[in-house]
């Protein structure tokens, strides 16, 4: 085998190519990331669960600890030379157990899948009995679905909303819940655009001996504002995504009561995780130190306010919102009310430079990959600086867009104008 070729995977970069930046390393992926950043910066992220990271979060994310392995914790590492890395995941539980009042933290998960699967390894048996929300009714795929681990693993039975108000029936999960007496409660959603009651769910499960489990994943940096009702007073665990509203990087992180902070633990590594992403984890820390300056509280005020006013523009404009409005950072819209279904709205949406998802609503009749609904969130464009005037404009638009979902030129335009106003609206 020769090295003189020095295409070949196996010939090390030599030091001058090993020094370049990515524009001339490697044209190919800098005009992929290029292209996502244009993406971006000249349309209207709507998706609830995404969000524009600070520039001191991606900065984070792109220094040597990329290079460093350290399976294990800080100060019971496998591997040598983790004394630098051990600050940084000191410094982000230190950092996330002072935000949320938690006794304990774990900031190593990879994902919220991750962490809710090291929740359900370390604290329930192969076939125990898990009551969750329905994924129909805005559960998460970690919530039972049957080709998900949750749903192979367990016997996940769901609850639902009120078909009327579209709102979880605390009634009807207490009632299941005695009919049931499951190992586990699971309270969160993906798509609930309402405030979910932690103390009564705490409640129903000290009264049939349930473990209680919540996945705040959407609401977390709500919660951290204290603008939603806290879980952690309540939950024998709680999981968490550190983007979505936290506006950090892509990961989770499990706070616990501490009496399953071992087990949690080794459910996640060496359970379902081996080397922890050290830079991401850095990332964590300096998004979990915005989040406890005041400055995080007046963003997250500002993206429920703009939430009620973009539900309150499109109820306007004759849309049916699922449960009527929202007290979080999303609507659940039902396309049925403009004669479309998730998928088209979403297609059409898009061309117009407006990101959304197409998601299942309450009763849904279409199949998930059509669906009858749009989630809709405020969490990206309030970190662009938008506020109530400007989401005026952007309910217009999504009005019109869909209005025109077969007019190709009406949606050219519309996104001409959103590519305009971004303009004035730069990525952080």
């Amino acid at each position: 085998m020769s090295n003189s070729n020095p295409q070949h995977p196996m010939v090390a970069a030599s030091p001058s190519t090993h020094g370049q930046p990515l524009a001339e390393a490697d044209a190919e992926a800098f005009r992929i990331a290029q292209d996502e950043y244009e993406r971006e910066a000249t349309g209207l992220e709507l998706i609830a669960s995404e969000n524009h990271t600070s520039r001191a979060v991606r900065e984070a994310m792109s220094t040597y600890l990329t290079n460093k392995y350290a399976e294990g914790y800080p100060g019971a590492r496998y591997y040598g030379g983790c004394e630098v890395v051990d600050r940084a995941e000191d410094l982000a539980r230190t950092r996330v157990k002072q935000l949320f009042s938690a006794v304990h933290a774990n900031v190593q998960p990879h994902s919220g899948a991750q962490a809710n699967q090291a929740v359900y390894q370390a604290l329930l048996q192969h076939g125990d009995s898990v009551l969750a929300m329905d994924l129909n009714h805005g559960g998460h795929l970690t919530h039972g679905h049957p080709k998900n681990f949750s749903g192979v693993f367990f016997k996940f039975t769901g609850y639902g909303v009120n078909p009327e108000t579209g709102r979880i029936d605390y009634d009807l999960v207490r009632t299941k819940a005695r009919e049931l007496r499951p190992r586990m409660i699971v309270a969160g959603a993906s798509a609930y655009p309402r405030a979910i009651d932690f103390a009564t769910f705490g409640e129903i499960a000290r009264e049939v001996g349930a473990l209680f489990f919540v996945d705040m994943a959407h609401p977390a940096g709500l919660v951290a504002a204290k603008l939603h009702p806290d879980p952690v007073p309540h939950a024998d665990a709680v999981s968490f995504t550190t983007h979505k509203t936290m506006r950090g990087p892509r990961g989770g992180t499990v706070l616990c009561k501490e009496e399953h902070k071992k087990k949690i633990d080794s459910a996640l590594f060496p359970g379902v995780q081996g080397g922890p992403l050290m830079h991401v984890i850095l990332a964590k820390a300096v998004a979990f130190g915005e989040a406890l300056q005041p400055s995080f509280v007046q963003y997250q005020t500002q993206v429920k306010k703009n939430a009620a006013r973009l539900g309150e523009r499109l109820l306007e404009r004759g849309f049916r919102l699922v449960s009527g409005g929202t007290d979080n950072h999303m609507v659940l819209v039902d396309c049925r009310s403009k004669g479309l279904t998730g998928k088209d709205a979403e297609a059409a949406l898009g061309k117009a430079g407006l990101t959304v998802n197409k998601n299942l609503i309450p009763g849904d009749p279409e199949k998930p990959m059509v669906t009858s609904g749009v989630r809709i969130g405020t969490p990206a464009i309030t970190s662009r600086g938008l506020k109530e005037a400007e989401i005026d404009r952007v309910a217009q638009w999504i009005d019109e867009a869909m209005a025109a979902r077969n007019d190709e030129a009406r949606l050219a335009k519309i996104h001409g104008e959103v590519r305009d106003f971004c303009r004035a609206y730069p990525l952080p």
